[in-house]
């Protein structure tokens, strides 16, 4: 057979299975396998099987040359993973044409992968600068509110940690687990420090006062909700397309000041017609409102905080996330800790209210 073989391929002749298996799993592996049944130390369907089951050899196609010509012979090498099954006395024609049609489909076979591997990197690629750009593109989006408002940057990345906190305890709940999965809780985190970037549009005099708002400033500061929401519209406007990364941070800027029981704004929905991520963001919002010191107010203490939203339950912000707040209350704290605002943060922005009041 070597003979036969070597006018046209290089060969490489093994007297026995275990160094058939080396010569396979070498650095330079043979392009196809000729390979007998009847053989010293291991058979040669004990060889196919170890080839089969090894990841370096896999993907060889494996040739029986041999003198069982039984059908069940034939039958189980098939089923073993061969690619054919070649009976003696040979045809010498005849094995040179079945080695060469399983040469030119094993250089198919191997462009084949290399399609698919090289696709596969390139998709991963592709993904990993897509969601590098959704990332890029909140984050900018959100340093503009962060630049306008008197609360600083600690206050997102801490209510962002609270919602996937609230996102992941309440997502196995039947109200919220047809909603709540991976991809969903991943996009909720990275949308929530959206929620305010309405307040690029309100009046220094009203977005910086120290103190309570009156009426009419009030309803001027509503304004931030819708502002908030219109600003990623127009984004997808100028794009010609609706960004499905950016359809939670919508809901999250315009309704994230909604209340269960109808009474917050800017819609006056209630109960369930206020979409989950809009729900979620209002505990976390309202707890860092809460407990964070500002430069006009220090913050509440934890427990008087929970009071709040206890008391907020049913009326304020959905039952079921109220109970697994409830149950989070150390995460909670942690989080604040963690992100706690500096002295010097806090001293950055007096002297901004200061100057703005000097004005």
């Amino acid at each position: 057979m070597s003979g036969l073989l070597k006018e046209t391929y290089r060969v490489k002749v093994a007297n026995g299975g275990e160094r058939a298996l080396k010569i396979a799993m070498s650095e330079a592996p043979p392009d196809l396998i000729l390979l007998d049944i009847m053989m010293p130390e291991i058979d040669g369907y004990e060889v196919c099987r170890r080839l089969k089951a090894d990841p370096r050899s896999v993907d060889i196609p494996v040739i029986f040359l041999t003198a069982k010509s039984e059908v069940a012979d034939e039958t189980l090498g098939l089923e073993m993973g061969a690619v054919d099954y070649i009976t003696k006395p040979i045809s010498p024609p005849i094995v040179l044409a079945r080695v060469k049609t399983q040469l030119a489909m094993k250089r198919v076979a191997d462009f084949l992968r290399d399609q698919n591997h090289y696709l596969e990197s390139e998709v991963r690629r592709r993904t990993e600068e897509v969601t590098a750009i959704q990332e890029v593109t909140i984050h900018a989006m959100a340093s503009l509110a962060e630049t306008r408002d008197s609360d600083t940057g600690n206050h997102i990345r801490r209510t962002k940690h609270f919602l996937r906190l609230l996102a992941e305890k309440v997502r196995y709940n039947p109200r919220f687990s047809d909603f709540l999965c991976d991809s969903t809780i991943d996009m909720l985190y990275k949308s929530a420090p959206l929620h305010d970037i309405g307040k690029v549009g309100i009046p220094d005099r009203i977005l910086l006062k120290p103190g309570r708002f009156e009426p009419h400033e009030f309803e001027i500061m509503k304004t931030h909700t819708t502002l908030g929401r219109d600003a990623i519209v127009r984004a997808e406007q100028e794009l010609g397309l609706e960004v499905e990364f950016l359809r939670h941070a919508k809901e999250i800027a315009y309704y994230h000041q909604e209340k269960w029981d109808g009474s917050g704004y800017p819609e006056g929905l209630s109960g369930e017609k206020i979409p989950l991520s809009a729900r979620l963001m209002a505990v976390a919002d309202v707890y860092d409102a809460l407990v964070s010191r500002r430069v006009y107010k220090e913050g509440m203490p934890h427990e008087k905080a929970v009071q709040i939203i206890l008391e907020g339950k049913g009326s304020h912000f959905d039952p079921d996330l109220v109970d697994a707040f409830l149950e989070l209350q150390p995460e909670f704290q942690e989080i604040s800790r963690r992100y706690a605002d500096t002295v010097h943060e806090l001293e950055v922005k007096a002297e901004q209210l200061s100057t703005f009041e000097s004005k």
